[in-house]
């Protein structure tokens, strides 16, 4: 079974006196927390987290909240939701910027158990897509194991052919294909068809 994993908080801030309160508030809720003085850092030193939460102020010099949030969508996609923190002229900016996906934006000055509160849901929500996505990685790490035929005897078996009907497409014997089903279900570590089918649907 894949191992759980718990996601980061990283937190993107040029103020050293904020960032280093917040990533000491964050720490002390229990969050796992790692500031950045800059975007310039941040992607210099790009976490290899398969999920995490991301904390960017939005006005910093050289790579700002704005190209931080481009830049993620690129890398991640959704699978690091990003929280903003703004300045009241900013507002309309951070507005924008949750039009195109960003999980929400505080405005300073903020309480710290707002964003705290937003954070740990983040966070929960990131367990339940960490799981997944380690589920399909585990998947993969599966299915790469099977020859160019056995990944035709899987899918076909997922497809709900039977050996008789498989023999006929692929042009091999009934025997030759249950040779094969076994590899599948040895090297996939399918106990049955069911769960080979499951397997196929990216499900455990």
């Amino acid at each position: 079974m894949p191992v759980k994993t718990t996601p980061s908080v990283f937190v993107i801030e040029d103020d050293f006196a904020v960032r280093d309160s917040l990533v000491l508030l964050l720490r002390s809720q229990g969050l796992r927390a790692r500031g950045f003085a800059s975007g310039v850092e941040f992607f210099a030193n790009l976490p290899t987290d398969l999920v995490a939460c991301v904390v960017t102020d939005l006005r910093m010099p050289g790579i700002d909240g704005i190209e931080v949030v481009r830049r993620l969508g690129e890398l991640r996609g959704d699978a690091w939701p990003i929280v903003v923190i703004t300045g009241h002229a900013d507002v309309p900016s951070a507005v924008e910027l949750m039009k195109a996906g960003v999980t929400d934006f505080i405005e300073k000055p903020f309480e710290p158990q707002r964003l705290v509160e937003t954070l740990k849901g983040c966070v929960s929500r990131m367990h339940q897509v960490g799981t997944q996505m380690e589920v399909r990685a585990d998947i993969d790490r599966r299915l790469a194991q099977l020859t160019a035929r056995e990944r035709q005897v899987f899918d076909a078996l997922a497809a709900g052919l039977s050996n008789k009907e498989i023999a006929a497409r692929l042009e091999i014997s009934p025997r030759t294909v249950e040779i094969f089903r076994a590899k599948v279900m040895t090297k996939t570590e399918a106990p049955n068809l069911s769960a080979l089918v499951r397997m196929s649907l990216g499900l455990v």
